[in-house]
């Protein structure tokens, strides 16, 4: 449905240098931004632009300079990013290449239809792991994401500090992940590796959404989709054991491109998050929207909490154990 986009849209353009914005359409799948379709007299674009308070029940901020380090991130992963058209820093809004989705398709939609195919997992995989190699060969780009109180407030308070809080006899694992994920810091971080982030183009995977953008840790971003193969087990069962095999895909093709570390040590960090995140998208402040009833939380939390209290070093370990409930 076509309506005319708010005024500080239009404002934010035509300071970009980009008038004629009159017509366009609110774009649905972001919590943290206002999204638009918008019709230019050259063609469409799409727009985002940074809220202060997220679209959650919990009380959860987030400052709008983001907007910025995402702009820097879609420069450094040319290739992976939607083109970046123009930004106005001062409203926290950024101008890009609209996609379509008839060649465009979002991979959480192929997902939620079942469609589990190893090869996308294997792409995303290959395609995030060249981003990270590029950027930790490169450690001056470190300078440009100044974002440690950014990712914190957005990525590392409302999924392990607030689970922390929910389950307090796991308060003292799920902080010193936040501790582990803040001191190894070696590549540029995406920080949103989510397939609703992801669309899967012919040329290969296109992310979205690098709000997070953060010089830091990568095995975060890997721990943050894998996490989402293993949750869709339950949004669509029947694809459950394709999602499994997406995630021994995705995790494959991840190792085989890390160059600035040794891989094993990488994974076992990636393998010490997972099951924090895991518990994080049921009782931190971001709750996946299809995971609603309790005897599937608890899934989650039975298995979630075994691994926190005891650590898994491969990312095999953290696959066995939910495949061996969600079989039961």
């Amino acid at each position: 449905m076509t309506e005319r986009p708010p005024a500080e849209i239009i404002d934010a353009l035509q300071r970009m240098g980009l008038p004629g914005a009159t017509v366009g359409e609110r774009l649905t799948g972001g919590v943290s931004s206002d999204i638009w379709r918008i019709e230019l007299p050259s063609g469409s674009i799409c727009v985002k632009r940074a809220l202060a308070k997220l679209r959650v029940a919990a009380d959860w901020h987030a400052p709008v300079e983001r907007n910025v380090y995402e702009a820097r991130w879609m420069r450094r992963a040319v290739g992976f990013a939607p083109r970046l058209i123009g930004q106005d820093a001062a409203s926290g809004t950024l101008a890009m290449e609209f996609l379509s989705p008839e060649n465009h398709p979002l991979w959480k939609n192929q997902l939620r239809d079942g469609i589990a195919d190893d090869a996308v997992a294997a792409s995303v995989a290959e395609a995030l792991v060249t981003i990270h190699a590029r950027s930790a060969a490169d450690p001056a780009v470190a300078a440009e994401f100044p974002t440690d109180g950014i990712f914190y407030d957005i990525r590392l308070e409302p999924y392990l500090v607030a689970t922390a809080r929910a389950h307090p006899d796991r308060a003292d694992r799920l902080l010193a992940l936040v501790a582990t994920t803040q001191a190894n810091k070696k590549a540029l971080v995406h920080g949103d590796v989510s397939p609703k982030n992801i669309l899967c183009g012919p040329s290969g995977p296109v992310f979205l959404d690098a709000e997070c953008a953060w010089w830091g840790d990568p095995a975060f971003d890997l721990a943050f989709c894998l996490n989402h193969l293993l949750l869709k087990c339950l949004w669509t069962p029947r694809a459950r054991h394709g999602f499994l095999r997406c995630f021994d895909a995705l995790a494959a093709a991840y190792a085989r491109g890390v160059t600035w570390e040794p891989a094993a040590a990488l994974e076992q960090r990636a393998a010490g998050l997972l099951p924090g995140l895991f518990l994080a998208r049921v009782d931190g402040k971001s709750p996946v929207e299809y995971v609603t009833d309790e005897g599937s939380k608890d899934r989650v939390r039975r298995v979630a909490r075994a691994l926190l209290a005891d650590p898994p070093d491969r990312l095999a370990d953290i696959r066995g154990a939910w495949q061996k409930e969600i079989d039961a």
